[in-house]
């Protein structure tokens, strides 16, 4: 069984909730064949996705809230996972996510980077509420590598300019991209931009979804939930 996503079903303070967090640490996961991968945590594998899905909906089908907690990488890459269907099982698991109609809690505890942003209820599938903890970090991707991929963007400018810079000016530039872009994934950046409602400490969390599901509650779900037709 996949997992790097964990779910299960719980209750805070009296109100059952369906939890969907992702599990940080690396893992041996059986593949057919009786054979095992090495599977790196934060990452969402097609397995976790597909698991996801099936448990988003189920909590839809007996309207029971959702609680996401992001620590994310992003989506497993490569010919090997396409193959294995992350296409699919991750879109699978983003539809089941978008249509769904029970009240949605976000919590951004590590990573949040790319795609696995918007995959755990990211700020653009208008969770109830989006907090950030301290240890928050979100972006489209990592500083180090983002700060690689600006670096070679500003070095083909100034090449195209007919500029050249040596090596040592070449480790400034790089150091200069990678401070400004790890300034910015801090949770305070995000949260002084609106992209999360604000930053709680971790002890916070539980009295935070009891209260915006005791609000939620005040609004019966109405509406139908309808994902479409997924391929199984």
């Amino acid at each position: 069984m996949e997992k790097t996503i964990v779910c299960g079903l719980a209750r805070i303070d009296g109100w059952a909730v369906g939890i969907v967090a992702n599990q940080r640490e690396i893992i041996k996961a059986k593949k057919p064949g009786n054979t095992m991968e090495m599977q790196m945590g934060g990452v969402i594998y097609s397995d976790s996705a597909d698991k996801a899905a099936r448990f988003i909906m189920n909590c839809n089908q007996q309207r029971i809230p959702l609680v996401f907690f992001q620590d994310v990488t992003g989506f497993m890459v490569g010919s090997r996972s396409e193959q294995g269907g992350i296409i699919k099982d991750g879109a699978k698991m983003v539809n089941a996510m978008a249509n769904s109609v029970v009240p949605k809690f976000t919590f951004i505890v590590g990573n949040s980077y790319g795609a696995g942003n918007y995959a755990m209820c990211g700020k653009a599938y208008d969770p109830r509420l989006i907090y950030a903890w301290p240890t928050a970090q979100m972006a489209v991707m990592s500083g180090a590598a983002a700060g690689k991929t600006l670096f070679q963007i500003q070095e083909s400018a100034l090449k195209a300019k007919g500029q050249e810079i040596n090596e040592e000016e070449k480790n400034d530039l790089l150091k200069s991209i990678e401070d400004r872009y790890n300034e910015q994934l801090s949770p305070y950046y995000a949260a002084a931009r609106l992209w999360v409602d604000g930053i709680i400490a971790p002890e916070e969390t539980r009295k935070v979804i009891s209260m915006g599901i005791e609000a939620a509650n005040e609004k019966p779900i109405l509406d139908r939930y309808n994902v479409g037709v997924i391929q199984v």
